[in-house]
């Protein structure tokens, strides 16, 4: 049987790739390796670790001894930290037999600092946001004088970072440098045009520069987002399967102009402009999105199809390799609950309204 170990295991983005594999024929050993003892205590797989967080001096000593005891086949990590952490020393993790799937370093540098993703795909041509990096408040000023929208707003985030980490409108430079000094992030911060709310993910497989997969998913709504000053949470509340040309093109035009000939899970994040085109804002590199499991109960699980190219050689058969699934597909998440798979008729048809 082969072994696979699972990095953030607990964590949902994790626990999600986890269930998926668990729903597979091959029912391959899961061993989990996280940082926080509570979340671990929560996973289900069948060994767990504990290890440093990836920014912590040790983690990479913590790894190798773990890696040299368990002799996995395969290791996956879904934290972009991690991934960039691990990925500095790939040739040591493959020393101890064990296998990645992941692009050249490069490629992953380039898509965890969302602002050298920015400058790769402005050079390349691709429609994206203005952005300015944050360097002092001479640039944070130039952001105000060059950016804002009617009402006088732009976006910041921070370059490195998921879950929406460091985002905001704001039309107030005072604020908007209190802001950024709340993060320490003055060289780490961009500023861009406000886009709108809406927003579609075009989650893909590639192998030695070959698509294998891709299905798109558009955001319907933000679970908490509510509770924040940006309205991202990065905690997908209701997800529905999509497709749409312009949006393939734009994502596989982002993805092309980062990495020429791709190699493993590429997530492009698009956000649509006024005008309704979707705008790359960032590539979610070697890892899937939180919401995955939702393609699995759907009928595409993509991490056996990940785990199968890897371990067994073995690619799928399908008669579509973009958009496989039908379109409509909603996927319901709640705190502390199942999520539910459904459709908007079926919405509609259960609710009452009065």
């Amino acid at each position: 049987m082969a072994k696979i170990i699972i990095a953030g295991a607990g964590g949902a983005p994790s626990e999600n790739v986890i269930k998926s594999i668990y729903e597979c024929d091959k029912r391959e050993e899961i061993v989990g390796i996280g940082s926080e003892a509570t979340d671990l205590m929560l996973s289900r797989a069948l060994k767990k670790y504990y290890v440093p967080y990836a920014e912590e001096k040790n983690y990479k000593q913590v790894l190798l001894k773990i890696l040299n005891k368990e002799k996995p086949d395969l290791i996956h990590f879904q934290n972009d930290l991690e991934i960039r952490e691990a990925s500095r020393f790939r040739d040591e993790i493959q020393a101890t037999g064990t296998k990645i799937f992941m692009p050249n370093h490069g490629v992953i540098e380039n898509c965890v600092d969302k602002d050298a993703s920015y400058l790769l795909w402005e050079k390349a041509g691709i429609k994206v946001p203005k952005t300015i990096l944050i360097k002092d408040e001479k640039d944070l000023k130039e952001a105000f004088s060059k950016l804002v929208n009617q009402d006088g707003e732009i976006w910041l985030r921070a370059t490195v970072g998921g879950g929406g980490k460091g985002a905001l409108p704001t039309n107030d430079y005072e604020f908007a440098k209190l802001w950024i000094n709340k993060f320490k992030g003055w060289g780490g911060f961009t500023a861009a045009e406000l886009l709108t709310p809406n927003s579609v993910t075009w989650l893909s497989i590639w192998y030695n520069g070959e698509l294998v997969v891709a299905q798109t998913r558009r955001r319907r709504s933000w679970n908490f987002g509510n509770r924040t000053l940006s309205g991202v949470t990065g905690v997908t509340g209701v997800a529905e399967t999509y497709s749409d040309n312009v949006v393939t093109k734009v994502a596989m035009d982002s993805i092309l102009a980062i990495d020429p000939k791709p190699h493993g899970i590429y997530g492009a994040d698009m956000t649509y402009d006024f005008n309704g085109f979707p705008n790359p804002t960032e590539i979610n590199i070697s890892r899937f999105f939180t919401t995955v499991y939702f393609f699995t109960k759907a009928g595409l699980n993509m991490p056996k199809i990940f785990k199968d190219i890897v371990l067994y050689n073995e690619f799928p058969s399908l008669e579509k390799k973009i958009n496989p699934l039908p379109d409509g597909l909603m996927w319901i998440r709640g705190m502390d609950r199942e999520p539910l798979l459904t459709t908007e008729k079926e919405v509609k048809e259960t609710i009452t309204v009065v």
